[in-house]
């Protein structure tokens, strides 16, 4: 009888190291999908300021703060 115990104990160790492997391996794929966003992200944001023209963003809030308008 408690060698069933003693199993069904084992079982259960074995079985939540299983779903904790599993728990870390799931954020580090959310880590590396948010790290991918991120720089997509940055990517997308040097190409779009390496073709600005305009006002920077700082020279841009700087006259609106002035409301020289």
């Amino acid at each position: 009888m408690s060698k069933t115990l003693e199993n069904r104990l084992n079982d259960l160790i074995h079985e939540i190291k299983e779903i904790k492997k599993q728990i870390i391996l799931d954020k580090i794929i959310q880590v590396d999908v948010a790290q991918n966003r991120i720089n997509r992200w940055k990517t997308i944001g040097d190409k779009v300021s390496s073709k600005w023209s305009g006002l920077s963003s700082v020279e841009e809030i700087r006259q609106q703060r002035e409301k020289a308008w």
